[in-house]
């Protein structure tokens, strides 16, 4: 064979060959997304435990708000191992405020998860108006319930829009009711174009204080049986917090109704009519802020020292 021709034939090879192992690579590659998408519509095609468009379940006529845990256990799926709530027995009757208070993961923020049934327990039960809430209509339980957390979530729309995302039939009217109960109507007016006033994504047009009694308002636009406050005035400075604080008072004294707090700074919760102190996944003590702090020793006082509160 001539040198021209085996140089010909030997790059041709070369070539082949390694055309060859970049379509086998290629071969390969397809079967990525042919696994992402079989993943994908399994997830969608799953069968939730907990269905919210599930319409089977007792809808009540009127929601009163009492709650009871009894002997509630629980541990996340993740974290088998870690039980969170060990037994947890706790009562808080209708249209009175109750404040949960203890160190970062003692079981506070799990039992505002549990209430609104984003888990269930897997021990002991939780009653609502005196059901089970297994046994109640989770889209209906849901809707009696108002969560605001500790960063709230707005969308880059009009502050109207954003107060209205809880409930989108509120009239104008009940709109303003709300506004004012959350004192919006404080700084509406001090916004470029009131109500109509964008909000910036997330929220970024806003101060923290204005934010979060945005965040107030749309809660309280549903007229929840129950109010979640889950830390919302943690992240304030201490001007917007004492404005925010202000705005919750004076909405309990105006319009009772049975409310959850979960702070960390107890001169927020002092006026509380119930104060339940968790350790290691139970309530260790319970009554109003003049009771615990004359308990000697007890851990809602050494709370009280530590932030050195007036008693």
């Amino acid at each position: 064979m001539q040198i021209d021709t085996a140089t010909v034939v030997i790059m041709t090879l070369m070539t082949t060959v390694s055309s060859f192992g970049q379509l086998a690579m290629l071969l390969s590659d397809t079967t990525l997304p042919r696994e992402s998408a079989r993943r994908l519509f399994n997830i969608i095609d799953r069968k939730s435990r907990i269905d919210p468009y599930d319409d089977h379940g007792l809808k009540l006529e009127k929601a009163v708000g009492r709650i009871e845990l009894c002997k509630v256990h629980f541990h996340y799926p993740t974290r088998p191992a870690m039980q969170v709530l060990k037994g947890t027995s706790l009562t808080i009757e209708a249209r009175t405020t109750t404040a949960l208070v203890g160190s970062s993961g003692c079981g506070k923020s799990t039992v505002i998860s549990l209430l609104q049934r984003f888990y269930d327990p897997q021990g002991g039960c939780i009653h609502f108006d005196g059901h089970n809430i297994r046994d109640l209509n989770l889209g209906w339980l849901r809707s009696q319930m108002s969560l605001v957390q500790q960063e709230p979530v707005l969308f880059a729309r009009t502050v109207l829009e954003n107060i209205r995302y809880s409930k989108e039939d509120a009239s104008m009217e009940e709109v303003f009711a709300a506004a004012r109960a959350a004192r919006v109507s404080e700084f509406m007016d001090r916004l470029p174009q009131g109500l109509s006033t964008n909000a910036g994504n997330r929220g970024t047009q806003l101060s923290g204080g204005q934010k979060q009694r945005i965040a107030i308002a749309r809660a309280l636009l549903r007229d929840p049986a129950v109010l979640l406050l889950d830390e919302a005035t943690s992240s304030l400075d201490a001007v917007s917090e004492k404005q925010v604080q202000d705005a919750l008072d004076a909405l309990l004294v105006e319009s009772p109704r049975t409310t959850i707090i979960i702070a960390h700074r107890l001169s927020t919760i002092r006026n509380a009519d119930q104060i339940c102190v968790f350790d290691d996944g139970n309530v260790v003590e319970t009554g109003n802020h003049e009771e615990l702090v004359a308990i000697e020793n007890g851990y809602y006082s050494k709370l009280v020292s530590a932030q050195q509160i007036s008693k």
